[in-house]
């Protein structure tokens, strides 16, 4: 009797739910698809171009009250009862948790966009503060007799299938501060459930309750017992019940990333691209909240009993099923239809540091936003998890450590080869301990098609994205394509200044201008900024004597002239001295005095001698003679001396005047030309003159 009546207890006690489906697993970055259960936003910016999810089974398992040495319980005469370590409590815990992800597939819109549809399969059970000493109790073979203080318990479970889609993007990238959210919405078909809820339970077995051989049992307290329409049917006619619901997730993603820049390349144009096929954070910071919303179960039953009663076990026995046992010994007390099961709301936090391209370690903590007392709802145990990791693209492996609600320390392990992924959170600490009160394993199928490394066709160091000729190799500058030669001048286009008009090397590719259009070009232009002549190598014509006759057609370059003479001074004709000239010349020169037997020029004088000065200075070329006389009176050479100095006297004032040197002479002839008589006064005054005679 005492395994008839608490046999749903001893079943579902059996197992634990560990927090997280895929432990180790969905902490590599090329978990693809299957991340979205974790956290939505991680499907945008991944390490695939798309990423489909063929099958994956994750099964937890474990308790709070039952350890054992793993290897002995997979022996087939294994006695749970006797030789599994008990751990009984007031408040025993247990739970079952199997999760398939079925057909689902992530693929990238653009870079800054995904979206995600996938498919699950999930069940929950959960018992909550069953009292552990009560079954060592039932379980104890010392007597048959056994009394049960359960007070207050809840055991539920469900079953549902799910269709989801996830829209995840960037929402900011500057730098070394990254940022992306996303959403799932999920679609919910229930699959079935069914739950019992005990209020202030006691249970007292008399094993000679009724006679020798008729057991009795007396209970106390209130039990509530809901499932969906078809649990109890006897066929094996299963239909799907009239019960479904909505769900979401939500999630952000932070990554710090220091060295950005170096997964970032950029042509000459300005164009970017940031490797895809890379993780560039250092550090990652998630957050996200799973499992909102509910399954609304139309048809479903709940019914409430007051189990106050004693009965005999022939009775229990007589019943089919744990309804009947309900309805037919039992006082009803409250009879309704339908209700609402709450799926297993979470909140996750994860931190990943990235110690290379390779090696990792994650800190991963699940808290359950369900209560434990909350009716209809399934929930998760709370975990924190520490995950060293091995990750590359074809390849990663796990080394999960966790402390796990009810079930305490684990050490798992796992691995991604290609297409496959298998592991466990448990296998270690289970293999290891002879109290292992939890075990679980995952595994599954997939087709990954990874970001693929940026290629570079040319080798020319420029990726083939950002290179405009990417079968060509070219330099950076050019955006990957060889310099050209547009005009085909023979200059290529990096060096040549004019690339679509023809010209010589000389000129940089340029063809020669003529700057001043004097149409002589500039390469051959003495005056590429004036105009000029082609005659003067395209330089204008100089006037070096300013006398208005270019120097090309002036005979006399350094001297100012006329145009009608060629540029040269007009020739002026030498005014011919004549016998007039020459006459009033003398008639002045007679006239000039000197003091009494000297040469000194009479201040008297000095009038007469300008104006002769005046009548030289019209004749510029001609020369004269100054020539000196005297009379008779006096020795010949006294005379001769006085005659020669007069001459000198008269030369020397008419060059300071300003009469050239050079045209002029002086001469004496004392009184060897007498032109009077010398025996008179009237004579010799005239004997004694000076006479300026030109000099033919």
């Amino acid at each position: 009797m005492k395994k008839i009546t608490f046999v749903f207890m001893l079943v579902v006690s059996s197992f634990s739910l560990q927090a997280q489906s895929y432990l180790g697993f969905l902490t590599d970055n090329y978990s693809g698809v299957n991340s979205v259960i974790a956290n939505p936003a991680n499907i945008v910016d991944s390490r695939f171009k798309t990423d489909i999810n063929l099958v994956g089974i994750s099964t937890f398992g474990g308790n709070d009250y039952y350890g054992v040495n793993i290897f002995d319980a997979i022996k087939k005469d294994y006695d749970f009862d006797l030789e599994a370590k008990k751990s009984p409590t007031t408040d025993n815990n247990a739970a079952l948790n199997v999760d398939i992800m079925g057909p689902s597939f992530m693929f990238n819109i653009n870079e800054r966009n995904s979206i995600a549809i996938f498919t699950r399969a999930r069940s929950f059970v959960n018992v909550n503060d069953i009292n552990g000493t009560s079954i060592d109790a039932i379980d104890d073979d010392v007597s048959d007799d056994f009394n049960l203080n359960e007070g207050d318990f809840n055991a539920f479970g469900q079953a549902w299938a799910e269709v989801g889609i996830t829209y995840a993007r960037v929402l900011f990238n500057k730098d070394e501060h990254f940022l992306k959210g996303g959403l799932s919405l999920k679609y919910l078909q229930g699959g079935g459930s069914g739950y019992v809820y005990g209020k202030n339970v006691t249970v007292d077995y008399d094993a000679d309750g009724s006679g020798p051989d008729t057991a009795s049992l007396t209970s106390t307290g209130q039990l509530t017992y809901g499932r969906f329409d078809n649990f109890d049917n006897d066929n094996y006619d299963y239909e799907l019940p009239d019960a479904t619901g909505f769900g979401a997730d939500l999630g952000f993603v932070y990554e710090w990333r220091p060295n950005h820049a170096d997964y970032t390349t950029t042509n000459a144009d300005g164009a970017s691209f940031t490797r895809k096929d890379k993780n560039k954070y250092k550090l990652k910071l998630g957050l996200s909240i799973t499992d909102l919303g509910s399954i609304n179960y139309k048809e479903a039953l709940e019914e409430t009993f007051d189990i106050t009663n004693n009965v005999s076990e022939d009775d229990i026995e007589n019943e089919d099923d744990l309804n009947d046992i309900l309805n037919n010994l039992y006082t009803q007390t409250d009879s309704k239809t339908g209700y609402k099961t709450t799926l297993p709301t979470a909140l996750h936090l994860n931190a990943d540091w990235s110690f290379n391209s390779k090696f990792y370690v994650n800190l991963n903590t699940d808290f359950s936003l369900v209560s434990k007392n909350k009716m209809n709802a399934s929930r998760i145990s709370n975990t924190v998890s520490l995950t060293p990791r091995f990750e590359s693209k074809w390849f990663s492996f796990y080394l999960p450590l966790s402390v796990v609600e009810n079930n305490g320390f684990q050490i798992g392990t796992g691995l991604r080869a290609g297409p496959l992924y298998v592991g466990s959170g448990s296998i270690l600490s289970a293999l290891t301990s002879d109290n292992s009160k939890g075990a679980d394993v995952y595994a599954g199928i997939k087709i990954p098609i990874y970001q693929g490394k940026p290629k570079d066709r040319d080798k020319d160091g420029i990726i083939n994205k950002l290179d405009k000729c990417p079968k060509e190799a070219g330099p950076i500058e050019n955006n990957g394509c060889p310099w050209g030669d547009k005009d085909s001048d023979g200059v290529l286009d990096n060096e040549d200044v004019c690339p679509e008009t023809a010209g010589p090397i000389e000129n940089k590719g340029c063809p020669w201008g003529d700057k001043d259009a004097d149409t002589v070009l500039d390469n051959v232009d003495g005056c590429p900024e004036i105009a000029g002549p082609i005659e003067n190598n395209g330089c204008p014509w100089k006037d070096s004597d300013n006398d208005g006759v270019l120097d090309k057609d002036d005979a006399c370059v350094d001297v100012p002239g006329t145009v009608a003479n060629n540029g040269c001074p007009e020739e002026k004709l030498e005014p011919i001295v004549t016998e007039e000239v020459q006459k009033s010349l003398n008639e002045y020169a007679k006239t000039i005095l000197f003091d009494s037997g000297k040469s000194t020029i009479k201040t008297v004088s000095y009038g007469v001698l300008d104006e002769i000065t005046t009548i030289l200075g019209e004749y510029p070329n001609a020369k004269f003679s100054i020539e000196g006389h005297t009379d008779s009176v006096g020795s010949d050479v006294s005379n001769l001396k006085l005659s020669e100095s007069r001459a000198s006297s008269v030369m020397t004032f008419l060059i300071e005047k300003g009469v050239a040197s050079n045209r002029l002479t002086s001469t004496g002839f004392g009184e060897s030309k007498p032109i009077a008589d010398n025996t008179t006064n009237e004579g010799r005054a005239q004997n004694r003159r000076v006479e300026i005679n030109l000099v033919k």
